[in-house]
């Protein structure tokens, strides 16, 4: 050991010794030849510039000011890489969300006769709602307009390259950032086929929800994440609600919740509900759908950072707790009340934990998050388990008590838990109604415009889509199963 030691002093006295003779010499050219004339920038302000840049990559700030703020320059960057790997993993994973996560999850919930239906309707949003942000979804969600859409800047995608768009991440290229959203906007709307699961045409969901993305979601993305929107607490001074949304409480989980439960309403009830065994086919199926939701959750919420750094990993933290802990305890509501804990449950659960901490999860620290997924555990299950039988009402895979319920509890959670302690950004333009405790007020404004958009436009849609071509199949379709009926296929052949 004391001869391996000795060489290394060695090795680094050496390496010490060439570094100065090889600056020693630099510094007799210096020395020698005339110092050429300046050009501009001057090498001390590219070095601040170098340095800064540096700085604001690795903290995930904005690009162009010297620490002290005296000096400002046009940062010539591109994205970083870094953080462009992280969102773009990001948007595989909340892909995975849908395909397959959510395909199975749904899947399996569904009578066999149902699965492939499920999967279509899966696959053809996905279609659908990548080429409608490609035309102007996300111009529509995400340029420069009014407080309720943008303008059709971005339309067709032009002009949206490898350069960061600086309102939404300094370090992120907006071809990243805009997949990365497109993801968001395809899983949305197939949420919504869990409530009309079984009974609603394949062309029918379609048009519903080529209407229902223009009249609800884009609006509504803008609203809450875009840089001048009506509800953007965080990023928007001039918001008239002041309202905080992390990763898609009101614009995903609530959005689709409540349109599902008018959706389903209009679409009516099943043939046979109520009287026949409408039981999942494959727990199974159910079970490894909830795991690849769980996973790729993270995406989801992480990646709603839009960087690789401190507030990303409090998501991820927040996130695992919460979900795990609402797993956990709606099965301890399940053994308390049942006496017996369901591997369905254990699933519910915890996709009521992933739905309840989604809007909060950058906003909590980890005893928040506990508390979250307390709730996430309690109030769907109690909406699934005794409110949808007292009402009456058939939301075939529990979209309403789920989402909506989960949803609209966790963006009210997230105005009480919320603290920039998990996430100083709180404090550039919501750090009066911190101080004061009224955040929770401004959620529960985004709340009810949530609610009142959603429902009112989904009825309208619906009710376009079932006088224009139909909602329903024929009765004996219905029966046969939409497997066969609409796609001409079976998903198990025994």
């Amino acid at each position: 050991m004391t001869i391996i030691a000795s060489l290394r002093r060695a090795g680094i006295c050496g390496l010490a010794a060439l570094v100065l003779a090889s600056a020693g010499s630099v510094f007799a050219e210096d020395a020698a030849t005339p110092a050429p004339a300046p050009t501009a920038p001057p090498p001390t302000t590219d070095l601040a510039q170098r340095v800064a840049d540096l700085e604001a990559y690795v903290n995930n700030t904005a690009s162009g000011a010297s620490a002290d703020g005296k000096t400002t320059w046009t940062s010539n960057l591109s994205s970083g890489p870094g953080h462009n790997a992280w969102l773009m993993t990001s948007s595989a994973f909340v892909l995975f969300m849908t395909l397959p996560g959510l395909a199975l999850f749904y899947g399996g919930l569904v009578r066999k006769k149902n699965v492939l239906s499920i999967i279509a309707q899966c696959f053809g949003i996905t279609g659908l709602v990548t080429l409608l942000w490609w035309l102007c979804g996300y111009s529509l969600a995400f340029a420069h307009g009014s407080p309720f859409f943008g303008k059709l800047d971005f339309a067709f995608l032009k002009g949206v390259t490898s350069a960061p768009n600086s309102d939404y991440g300094a370090w992120v290229s907006q071809n990243v950032f805009s997949m990365f959203q497109l993801m968001f906007a395809i899983i949305t709307p197939a949420l919504i086929i869990g409530a009309i699961a079984e009974r609603v045409k394949f062309t029918a969901v379609l048009l519903f929800v080529t209407l229902w993305m223009f009249a609800v979601y884009f609006p509504l993305a803008h609203m809450v994440w875009g840089v001048d929107g009506f509800m953007n607490g965080l990023g928007n001074p001039k918001a008239v609600i002041h309202a905080i949304d992390f990763a898609g409480g009101t614009v995903v989980h609530m959005s689709s919740g409540w349109s599902a439960l008018v959706f389903c309403l209009i679409a009516g009830k099943r043939l046979g509900f109520g009287t026949q065994n409408f039981s999942p086919h494959s727990v199974v199926l159910v079970m490894v759908g909830t795991g690849m939701l769980w996973v790729g959750w993270y995406g989801f919420n992480a990646g709603s950072a839009v960087a690789a750094d401190g507030i990303a990993a409090n998501a991820f933290l927040t996130t695992t707790l919460a979900t795990a802990i609402g797993s956990f305890v709606w099965g301890a509501w399940e053994f308390l009340l049942k006496k017996k804990v369901s591997i369905l449950g254990l699933c519910s659960g915890a996709v009521g934990g992933l739905v309840v901490i989604t809007p909060a999860c950058g906003y909590v620290d980890a005893s928040g998050s506990v508390w979250i997924g307390l709730a996430a555990g309690t109030i769907p299950f109690f909406a699934v388990m005794y409110l949808k039988p007292l009402l009456k009402y058939d939301d075939a895979l529990d979209t309403f008590g789920v989402h909506a319920i989960g949803g609209t509890t966790g963006a009210i959670l997230t105005g009480f838990l919320a603290t920039a302690d998990a996430n100083p950004n709180l404090n550039t333009n919501l750090k009066d109604y911190l101080a004061n405790h009224t955040l929770w007020i401004e959620q529960l404004k985004a709340v009810g415009l949530t609610i009142v958009l959603s429902c009112v436009a989904s009825a309208i849609i619906a009710c376009i889509v079932k006088a224009v071509i139909g909602l329903r199949l024929t009765p004996e379709q219905e029966t046969l199963g939409l497997d066969i009926s609409d796609h001409g296929e079976e998903g198990y052949l025994l």
